[in-house]
């Protein structure tokens, strides 16, 4: 068939075939020494067999991999690994300045460093604790999110402490076992992974003895991985591991590191105040706050400094301090707004910290040591915001006592056992005790301490018995240990020297002041 015959024909002698050199890459039909030979009518028919064949196939073969991706993707939950920071996150200055150099160089012995000085053997362990509520995790996945790391959350109440073993199949329920699996995954991941246990203080200190391999400079663990025991060496690769946990439970008893472990752990806590930087933490109850209230929530995106100036003035304790040093043009409507919910706020944070000082002091005690019932309310940046988001300018310090008041009762009600005895002590810490709750606080503490003696109706009455005599015991020691220093030579010694000096020893009031060098001169009192 001649297509187009009324067109003129002549003969064509240009070269159907072409050869090209001087080519740079590694493609099959590039020849030794970079040559590419083209023939008209071998390309036709290749790039035929490319259209008809090729690319059908490969798209069938790109929808076959994003189907096994998407689910293999589903059954290992990566979406679940990918850090995700909050939206109130606050980086304060006691994040700035103390805790995030402080886990840099936690994390710079486990990661490695850029730099030429860089350890070649990567070990260690990173170990958060506090009280709940004082963003452990939040901060955490901060840092893996400005690492660019994945981040492998591991729940330890889901573990439980029946888990000992890296062994899915052992695991005693499905949470658990699902819990194992992303312990495994992120040892199988390797590289660029940040493996966080949380609430360790609900795992089993067994299973946290396998991470004791991984922590020194082996870099070595054993795991299972589909049902096939394997052996991760971790050396070399970015790989990090981080503990959270809260040591101040009831009793301290379910806290229990294995020593080898802690020996090779960075340990902080973000509860308790560092020394020197007693200011910088108790202003990060105020920064942290900023996004529960409404009015002071536009501080949070607007310079640090304006914020440091208003604290001042709201503190009313800095007389260098002026409204006009501030960067940001506030209103004068706003700036009283502002300072009238900073005024409440520094309060209330005055006693927060004051609730969690007594509450790591008293979880630090032992029972048999205790002179009062346990203090388990809590003073974290979460109690701290819950009071802000309720803070208004025109509140009162009676209404604001009020609001603290609610806050603290609500929180004592979820409380096991010993309620009343948690909102007398915060009456007394915040000195608004009165005289019946005293008294009240006092028998309660006077029992307390007793029934620490000599045992409660519950216990066994052998040991009630025992108890019991030996509080005598100790009473009649006490009683000897007087009447010995009484009798002590060198006591009356020295009573003799303040008669001399014109002083008796007897019961008396006082009548002249003392002078340096003399006793005051005490009369007898009439009878």
């Amino acid at each position: 068939m001649e297509l187009c015959p009324e067109l003129e024909r002549y003969a064509c002698d240009a070269p159907l075939t072409e050869r090209l050199e001087g080519l740079l890459g590694d493609h099959p039909r590039i020849a030794g020494g970079g040559a590419l030979t083209v023939r008209l009518d071998e390309l036709l028919a290749r790039t035929a067999g490319f259209r008809d064949d090729v690319v059908p196939g490969f798209r069938a073969y790109q929808r076959l991999r994003t189907s096994l991706v998407d689910a293999e993707r589903g059954r290992l939950r990566l979406d679940d690994h990918r850090p995700r920071v909050m939206s109130a996150f606050v980086r304060n200055r006691l994040l700035d300045e103390v805790y995030l150099p402080l886990i840099g160089d936690s994390l710079a012995k486990q990661l490695g460093t850029a730099d030429a000085d860089r350890r070649t053997d990567s070990q260690g362990l990173l170990l958060l604790v506090s009280p709940p509520g004082y963003g452990k995790t939040t901060l955490m996945e901060y840092v893996a999110d400005r690492l660019g790391m994945v981040l492998v959350k591991i729940s330890g109440p889901n573990l439980g402490h029946d888990v000992t073993s890296l062994d899915p199949e052992q695991a005693p329920s499905a949470t658990a076992r699902q819990e194992v699996e992303k312990i495994n995954f992120a040892l199988e991941a390797g590289n660029n992974t940040l493996l966080y246990l949380d609430d360790i203080q609900h795992t089993s200190p067994e299973l946290l003895q396998k991470f004791i391999p991984l922590c020194d400079a082996t870099r070595r663990v054993e795991g299972v991985r589909d049902g096939e025991p394997r052996s991760y060496d971790l050396r070399g690769k970015r790989f990090a591991v981080c503990m959270a946990g809260n040591p101040y439970t009831e009793s301290g008893e379910q806290f229990r590191i294995p020593d080898m472990l802690a020996n090779r752990a960075d340990v902080w806590n973000l509860g308790e105040v560092l020394s020197g930087r007693e200011d910088v933490f108790a202003l990060s109850f105020v920064e942290n706050a900023l996004t529960a209230n409404p009015v002071l929530a536009p501080l949070a995106a607007r310079s640090r400094d304006d914020l440091a100036l208003l604290v001042r003035l709201a503190g009313g304790s800095d007389p260098a301090a002026r409204a006009e040093h501030l960067e940001h043009p506030y209103s004068a409507a706003e700036l009283d707004r502002i300072l009238a919910v900073l005024r409440h706020l520094l309060t209330a944070r005055d006693t927060v910290l004051a609730v969690n000082a007594a509450y790591i002091a008293s979880a630090a005690q032992t029972d048999a040591t205790r002179t009062e019932p346990p203090f388990r309310l809590q003073g974290s940046y979460r109690n701290m915001n819950k009071i802000a988001e309720r803070i208004v300018p025109v509140m009162n310090d009676d209404e604001l006592s009020a609001v603290i008041d609610d806050h603290y009762a609500g929180e004592a009600q979820t409380l096991t056992t010993g309620a009343e005895a948690n909102l007398l002590k915060l009456a007394a810490l915040r000195g608004t005790l009165t005289a019946e709750q005293a008294e009240r606080w006092a028998a309660i503490s006077g029992s307390y301490v007793r029934n620490q003696a000599l045992g409660g109706p519950d216990d066994d009455p052998v040991t009630r018995a025992v108890a019991a005599l030996g509080l005598l015991a100790d009473r009649i020691a006490a009683v000897e240990t007087a009447i010995q220093r009484a009798a002590d030579p060198r006591h009356l010694l020295a009573g003799a020297q303040g008669a001399a000096n014109g002083g008796a020893v007897s019961g008396g009031t006082v009548n002249d002041r003392p002078t340096p060098g003399r006793h005051a001169k005490i009369t007898n009192a009439p009878h």
